[in-house]
């Protein structure tokens, strides 16, 4: 698994490639809130285009980092989640309480804003 950032603004982008699994998943954790202490986004822009697998480690870093950054005011946005992990973003409920966008963090416009 690999991750790449970028930051712009108030958001941070997070490239991830890869399988999350309870393998790397801490890997990712660390990562994650490295970045976010960093950064101090109020978006973080999640691409999991490059994602091929991911289980409930997975899951529960996206989560953690979504309660954070809620508390915090900010937001989480999934973009480009290949089909499988769109459909366990969905059966896991994290659809409904995060933005999941077909396409790359680039294109959101007023998404990434919150509008």
């Amino acid at each position: 698994m690999q991750v790449f950032f970028s930051s712009e603004g108030k958001e941070l982008w997070a490239r991830v490639k890869g399988e999350v699994d309870l393998e790397n998943a801490d890997l990712l954790r660390r990562e994650l809130e490295a970045s976010l202490d960093h950064a101090r986004p109020q978006v973080l822009l999640l691409d999991l285009e490059g994602v091929t697998f991911m289980d409930s480690s997975g899951l529960g870093v996206i989560l953690g980092r979504y309660r954070r950054l809620k508390k915090e005011g900010g937001r989480v946005v999934i973009c480009r989640p290949q089909p499988q992990v769109r459909r366990l973003l969905e059966i896991s409920g994290l659809s409904k309480i995060m933005t999941i966008h077909p396409e790359g963090p680039e294109t959101l416009g007023g998404i990434k804003d919150g509008r």
